[in-house]
């Protein structure tokens, strides 16, 4: 049996949540509103207050969907009641960035600032001018989209200049040596 599959989900208090025709599970809480389209074959039922998974047989398929079913109603449990955020620090000299309305600038020590425009349920907040938090109830958008600002500068491992997550560890490496 998957361990984190036959775990059921609390639904905590202000939060609801509906299963429609075909596996489409809505939550709705405080924060905002999700649905999702969960895998036809496993069998999803909401009593006393939690959303439970089980599946029809022991085929590799089926067990590997048990827990990620479980993990994605989590998600969005956790999503309409506390949200998600991901926490981004730019690294190296002129590097910044700045925030007007929906559009996110950044200054990367290319010849041209690199704007980007939040997606539909995603806030974007700058502190400072070289922390970027991405804020938002869906956590795989959240994460795509932190990705996204990430790509546009990568950490490189001699000065540790770039964009980096701000729990990410950079593996740094050391520069040439002048001959004698």
């Amino acid at each position: 049996m998957s361990r984190i599959g036959k775990l059921p989900v609390a639904i905590p208090a202000g939060v609801e949540v509906k299963l429609e025709e075909g596996n489409v599970i809505t939550v709705k809480g405080p924060k905002g509103t999700l649905t999702r389209k969960l895998a036809d074959d496993m069998n999803i039922a909401i009593e006393d207050g939690q959303v439970t998974v089980t599946r029809p047989n022991d085929l590799k398929r089926s067990k590997s969907l048990h827990g990620l079913t479980r993990t994605l109603i989590n998600n969005m449990v956790i999503g309409v009641t506390q949200g998600y955020e991901k926490q981004l620090e730019i690294n190296g000299v002129g590097y910044r960035a700045a925030k007007s309305g929906k559009k996110l600038t950044l200054s990367l020590g290319y010849s041209h600032p690199v704007e980007m425009e939040d997606p539909e349920g995603i806030e974007t907040v700058v502190d400072g001018t070289t922390k970027i938090i991405v804020k938002g109830i869906d956590k795989e958008k959240v994460g795509q989209f932190a990705a996204e600002i990430r790509t546009k500068r990568p950490p490189e491992p001699y000065k540790g200049k770039g964009i980096k997550y701000a729990d990410e560890y950079i593996r740094r490496k050391v520069g040439k040596t002048g001959k004698k």
